[in-house]
């Protein structure tokens, strides 16, 4: 065998490589409760897409509807009687895998107030929060929502930083969010460049700079996963597993 030929087949072996997410052991970011935001639209969607994740070798779920004033005005009352069924669902077709349920809040004035006025959040585990903001603009009362969560005792987390455009062009705001131990959780699918060259070069900068806390697969549809199956190209696939991830220990 050829030199020419000993690296093609070496990076053939590499394309080819199967997603294994087991290392991960928890997925703590994504869409599976069906109707209530812009993930799953049915049940039998629903069990297809933690079929596919199970097959992955994830162990556990928490799966993150969206509240969303707006547009998705979840409670936790809807989202954990959503949980419920989704449970009896997987038990009826003895699916074995440990799923909960979270919130991804969207900061606006809504969150702001209700975090003040001390309302029941649905954290991640613990204290963890999950929250987010729109792509292009920084709202102008995030610095103020992060105070007010940490001031009740929550510990924010932020969602696909690497998908903020006000974030990628501001390094100032980078660095305070990370000395306030603001926790980044990324979407894996931002390193295959599922979303935008410029959001999967930012990402592998957070990676460079050891500045991520979780990771998630933001999973909506069987699209994600179909794109989800194409990270062992990145060569940070290999780079992400060892970083001090908190997703076993959720």
């Amino acid at each position: 065998m050829g030199i020419v030929d000993f690296f093609r087949k070496s990076k053939a072996s590499t394309y080819n490589q199967k997603l294994d997410l087991a290392w991960m052991h928890t997925d703590m970011h994504s869409h599976l409760i069906p109707g209530i935001d812009d993930g799953s639209k049915t049940m039998v969607q629903s069990i297809d897409l933690i079929k596919r994740l199970k097959g992955y070798g994830l162990k556990k779920i928490i799966t993150t509807p969206h509240i969303m004033w707006e547009f998705y005005k979840n409670t936790p009352e809807i989202i954990l009687n959503g949980l419920d069924e989704l449970r009896k669902e997987l038990a009826a077709n003895e699916i074995e895998i440990e799923i909960n349920a979270a919130a991804e809040y969207y900061i606006d004035e809504f969150f702001f107030e209700k975090v003040k006025n001390g309302d029941q959040l649905l954290p991640i585990s613990e204290n963890l929060v999950l929250v987010e903001t729109g792509f292009i603009n920084k709202p102008a009362i995030l610095l103020d929502t992060f105070f007010e969560l940490e001031l009740h005792h929550y510990k924010p987390i932020l969602a696909h930083p690497e998908r903020y455009f006000y974030l990628m062009n501001d390094k100032k705001l980078k660095h305070d969010l990370l000395d306030r131990e603001v926790y980044f959780q990324i979407n894996l699918l931002s390193l295959t460049g599922f979303y935008s060259k410029e959001v999967k070069v930012f990402v592998e900068e957070l990676i460079d700079e050891q500045r991520v806390k979780l990771v998630g697969t933001d999973c909506h549809n069987n699209r994600y996963l179909d794109a989800l199956e194409t990270l062992p190209k990145s060569k940070y696939y290999q780079k992400l597993q060892h970083l001090d991830l908190l997703n076993s220990s959720l």
